[in-house]
């Protein structure tokens, strides 16, 4: 089998890399680079080099921002706080276009297999958070898998003696599935849907 140059091949494996690229569309994507202009090269990486130097996460919540606070912080209530896994979750979760609360990210699920506790995700912050905006309601927009589950009970259970209405979005979005891949319509009726977690 004939082997790219050294540079080809390297920019393959850095595509390659990417979630959910294999090797021929990483293959296309280096193609696409070299047949390219020079310009368009240097400004792709560009774009990367300004991405990883200039996007952080919000002091408050944890969504990606250039900013200290994002903008969804700045401006909004938190009367309503709707609790992801992951900073890219708020982005699924924006396609909801009658939410207007602010989110709170936990960097992750409990899951005991894994060794993933209480302590290793970002519940205190949740706790912090819900004390200072005097939070009525909380969302929990976690993954409708186990470990998203198990999540959503025991911040429920945390939460239910401080009077804290605790909310699970409806099950519009398929057990197992990825809240990042759920589309507009899905995400509203589950978001309408929600039930108050017992």
């Amino acid at each position: 089998m004939a082997k790219f140059d050294e540079p080809i091949e390297r920019l393959i494996e850095y595509f390659r890399s990417l979630p959910g690229v294999g090797y021929k569309t990483a293959q296309r994507y280096a193609y696409s680079i070299i047949e390219g202009s020079k310009e368009r090269a240097e400004n792709f990486a560009e774009a990367i080099k300004e991405v990883k130097s200039k996007i952080g996460l919000c002091t408050k919540c944890g969504n990606y921002t250039d900013k200290p606070v994002c903008d969804i912080c700045e401006k909004r209530s938190g009367k309503v706080i709707c609790v992801v896994k992951e900073p890219k979750d708020i982005i699924s979760m924006e396609k909801v276009k009658n939410y207007d609360g602010v989110y709170h990210v936990l960097f992750g699920l409990l899951s005991p297999l894994d060794g993933k506790g209480p302590n290793d995700i970002n519940i205190k912050g949740l706790l912090k958070r819900i004390q200072e905006l005097k939070t009525e309601e909380v969302i929990m927009a976690t993954d409708p898998d186990v470990e998203g589950d198990a999540t959503a009970m025991y911040i429920a259970k945390l939460l239910k003696p401080m009077g804290i209405k605790v909310t699970r979005l409806a099950q519009g979005i398929a057990m197992g599935s990825d809240l990042e891949y759920a589309d507009e319509v899905t995400l509203s009726k589950a978001m309408e849907g929600r039930r108050e977690i017992d």
